[in-house]
């Protein structure tokens, strides 16, 4: 499941917004994400207090729940534990200690679990994942770490680009296997693509003044209309 949210008071402009997608175990391969859930960030908040409001009325027995490094909380995963829902989170500059603790588990010696290739948008893709289990690491509920290592290069100019993507889940070991990992994780990018960027770079959102009683979500709505 991929989520993310915002929140906003009645008389607050429209402010960037993300959205509740979700994948459960017997929907893994929906052809197309579908908005299950939005909530509206007031000008002086962000994301972070939204995340269980927004997810409060949604069952999510079973599912998993991926969403922006922003959302890698203690909190959060508490929270999805509570609701018997299982998560992958990416892992950047939080929680402190988090991310160097597992970029330093010893990823060279790990087998490959899944790797795929594709072109498009003029560049050839390679993305290799591994996947380690630990008895304990100090993420609520965390059973396993993920490195996603992702070769780019550009067709026209031959330039290669690295990125290592680290994660952790509450999946136990063979709950999913690396191909089904993999998906989840290029289906929250999808969401980011297909939606995100299309409401802040089109409808160009984040600059919008509406404000004026429920315009702003009439606004909103025209960005996903059923």
């Amino acid at each position: 499941m991929t989520k993310g949210h915002r929140r906003r008071r009645q008389d607050t402009p429209w402010l960037p917004q993300r959205y509740a997608v979700g994948h459960r175990p017997d929907r893994r391969h929906d052809p197309q994400p579908q908005v299950l859930a939005q909530r509206q960030i007031g000008r002086k908040s962000n994301e972070i207090p939204a995340f269980a409001p927004l997810l409060d009325d949604i069952d999510l027995t079973d599912a998993v729940i991926t969403a922006d490094a922003l959302h890698t909380q203690h909190e959060h995963a508490s929270y999805l534990h509570e609701r018997r829902a299982h998560y992958l989170a990416v892992i950047q500059r939080n929680p402190p200690g988090l991310h160097e603790r597992v970029r330093r588990l010893p990823w060279r010696d790990i087998r490959l679990d899944h790797i795929d290739r594709t072109r498009a948008h003029h560049r050839d893709e390679i993305r290799r994942l591994k996947t380690a289990a630990f008895a304990h690491i100090n993420y609520p509920h965390a059973r396993q770490a993920l490195q996603v290592v992702c070769w780019r290069r550009d067709m026209g100019t031959g330039r290669l680009t690295i990125e290592r993507i680290y994660l952790v889940a509450s999946l136990p070991p063979g709950a999913a296997n690396g191909s089904e990992l993999a998906a989840w994780i290029r289906s929250h990018w999808r969401i980011e693509n297909q939606l995100h960027h299309v409401r802040d770079r089109t409808f160009h959102e984040d600059a919008s003044h509406i404000c004026t009683r429920h315009l702003p979500r009439v606004m909103a709505g025209l960005g996903h209309p059923a």
